[in-house]
């Protein structure tokens, strides 16, 4: 690969990775009291400073929200910096630090072609039935209501890597696709193309995460305004801070959750059931969509790492074909369903920098 520089800019951190050499590195706590990093400009130039940067072919920023715009990576000029800008009440908290990155670094790093590679363009195939809600039309249009999907740059990997792991061409493969970590979300993949996502207009739909509900009757929110006075600044934090496995258990973090689980905690027990639950009704409803199904992977922190969660969330589907062995599961095997099963069952790490340098480098190259 040629040298490509990832930047994944946070609203307080700026994480880099310089392929191919695979160098990654991280400045945290940015604008806080104390951290001698006032801005992203500084925390860039910190990190650009510790790098050679020689026959540097392209910077690729991961930027969350390309709303309807954008259907793929997008090299960087001034009119796609404001169309950008106008996506932030798509994503407030994810696009201004995604921008002040892009900011820094064009500034930096001035005769470098920069290349925007959006989190929700892999899922813009989604077709009309699968991406529209059943609300007014014209109000959703004039306001951008719409299933944009997110974890795009981990489910294009991951179901690529998932057809490798089967020596077939992705176009001939489909996959559902697990993303678990903090943040969940599913994937259905028809021969390469997102058709099915679990996150909608913002990433709180869809599977249980670690502090963010997940589907929800939209009544709740009505009912617990009325009865409970809570305003919508309270109800966003509610659902999106203080809910999924925190609000039901009091820890977000799964391998908390797990070891509370092992000594008979009642709440950390009940909210792994409705996790993998959610999972589960996710697999039964994409399989259905798909009408075949080749495989199903499991990937990020919990995917790859949690064998119980693993085997809890395709429990009682052999009917389907879908089958886990335990051994292989527990030792986290690429592929942990017994040999010869119907859909093969995967672990595959996700990697989203590398594939946002090889949707980069496709860009630069024109390929």
């Amino acid at each position: 690969m040629s040298r490509v520089l990832v930047i994944n800019s946070g609203s307080s951190s700026v994480k880099y990775r310089l392929f191919d050499e695979d160098v990654s590195g991280v400045v945290e706590r940015i604008g806080e009291p104390g951290s001698g990093v006032p801005d992203h400009e500084q925390a860039l130039r910190q990190l650009l400073s510790e790098l050679d940067l020689s026959d540097l072919t392209a910077v690729g920023h991961r930027v969350v929200h390309g709303g309807l715009r954008f259907t793929e990576p997008t090299m960087i000029d001034d009119e796609v910096v404001a169309a950008v800008e106008s996506l932030v009440p798509l994503a407030p908290l994810h696009n201004p630090p995604n921008l002040a990155g892009i900011a820094a670094t064009r500034a930096l790093l001035p005769g470098v072609p920069q290349v925007a590679v959006f989190d929700t363009a892999f899922h813009r195939t989604l077709p009309p039935a699968a991406a529209t809600y059943a609300i007014d039309a014209d109000l959703a249009r004039r306001h951008g209501v719409h299933r944009y999907g997110f974890h795009g740059t981990s489910h294009a990997y991951v179901s690529r890597r998932t057809a490798a792991l089967l020596d077939r061409p992705p176009a001939e493969v489909n996959v559902i696709t697990l993303h678990l970590g903090n943040g969940a979300s599913a994937c259905a993949v028809a021969l390469g193309r997102s058709v099915a996502t679990s996150m909608g207009l913002t990433p709180l739909e869809g599977l249980v995460m670690g502090t963010r509900s997940g589907d929800l009757d939209p009544a709740v929110v009505f009912h617990l305004h009325r009865t409970a006075g809570l305003s919508l600044d309270e109800l966003d934090d509610l659902l999106n801070h203080r809910s999924g496995l925190r609000g039901l258990a009091g820890v977000n973090d799964m391998r908390a959750l797990l070891a509370a689980r092992a000594t008979g905690d009642e709440g950390a027990a009940l909210a792994f059931d409705v996790y993998c639950h959610r999972i589960k009704s996710y697999v039964g409803a994409y399989y259905a969509l798909l009408g075949r199904v080749d495989a199903v992977t499991f990937t990020a922190g919990v995917g790859e790492h949690a064998a119980d969660v693993r085997a809890a969330s395709l429990a009682g589907l052999h009917r389907l074909g879908i089958t886990v062995d335990p051994d292989r599961n527990r030792a986290g095997a690429p592929v942990i369903s017994p040999g010869g099963a119907e859909v093969t069952v995967c672990v595959v790490p996700t990697d989203e920098e590398r594939e946002i340098a090889t949707q980069t480098l496709a860009v630069v190259s024109g390929s």
